[in-house]
């Protein structure tokens, strides 16, 4: 992992020409991975190294705050994810402030992509837009790659199979949305994670005891309801799990009748303390779902 080799720290100086892929990544769902398959088959292919671009926030946190989608995934545990498909040889994370907000796109080809990275060949979404205003395009990659020497593939949304649902980070925010824990595990290849402050209620052993966890306000909680899953402690994705009921927003606490294990509230807000991570498996209640939390 290489973080913001552009903001002066000389971390990529060493990098032969690869094949690299950009985009926010935000979930790594299946069709990322997808995609993920493919530049490393392209980078063994030409024999180059096969590396991903992202950024340490979604841009719209920066260009338009008041609606930024929520977030699948926390940097670490996107970077975690990532790391886990071993198909990157490397994992770039530039920093996305004011500055480079206002950064041109033709600047952060020739910085980003030319200057640093020495890319071969360039992999992104076909409606993929950068610079500041959005101003560049895969035809502008395509027309700067021309004159400096990497090639550019625009790719569309990858869908299970052909006239389905493409895979996205959107779809599975709606499906949170809807409460629909289920249908977003069967597009993020994985059950929908919650990590964050871990509050014990009772002494932390088998049979029901409660816990709190906090969740950071930037990330997707889905609906209001009652759910089935499993809860770690800390933030190790190896980390022991047990069963646990699970209640999220207004709906009432969990109980000990959906089974043993922890009875875990979880809630949006500002926490500090040792870490949990909730694994949502089912809705198991009929709480009328009222939009992700």
């Amino acid at each position: 992992i290489e973080r913001d080799p552009s903001a002066g720290v000389e971390l990529a100086c060493d990098l032969v020409a690869g094949i690299r892929a950009s985009g926010a990544f935000d979930g790594v769902h299946l069709g990322h991975r997808a995609v993920l398959r493919l530049v490393r088959e392209l980078a063994d292919a030409r024999g180059l190294r096969a590396a991903l671009v992202t950024f340490d926030r979604h841009p719209a946190e920066i260009v338009r705050p008041e609606s930024a989608p929520k977030l699948l995934t926390t940097l670490d545990h996107r970077l975690e994810l990532l790391d886990g498909t071993g198909l990157l040889d490397q994992c770039v994370v530039l920093t996305f402030d004011e500055q480079r907000s206002h950064e041109s796109a033709e600047d952060f080809v020739h910085e980003v992509l030319v200057g640093v990275l020495h890319a071969r060949l360039v992999v992104v979404g076909a409606d993929f837009h950068f610079g500041h205003r959005r101003g560049g395009n895969v035809a502008m990659l395509e027309q700067m790659g021309a004159d400096l020497g990497f090639e550019v593939l625009g790719l569309g949304l990858v869908a299970p199979q052909p006239g389905s649902v493409p895979y996205s980070s959107t779809r599975v925010r709606e499906l949170l949305g809807a409460g629909d824990v289920e249908g977003a595990a069967a597009v993020l290849g994985r059950p929908h994670e919650l990590r964050g402050a871990l509050t014990w209620l009772d002494a932390p052993a088998p049979g029901a005891a409660r816990a709190d966890l906090v969740v950071d306000p930037k990330m997707c909680i889905p609906a209001t309801g009652l759910y089935t899953g499993f809860l770690a402690e800390g933030d190790d994705a190896g980390a022991a799990e047990q069963p646990a009921a699970i209640s999220i927003g207004d709906a009432p606490p969990a109980g000990p009748w959906m089974g043993s294990g922890a009875v875990v509230t979880v809630r949006s807000g500002e926490g500090a303390g040792p870490h949990g991570i909730v694994r949502l498996h089912a809705r198991v209640d009929g709480t009328e779902a009222a939009g992700g939390r």
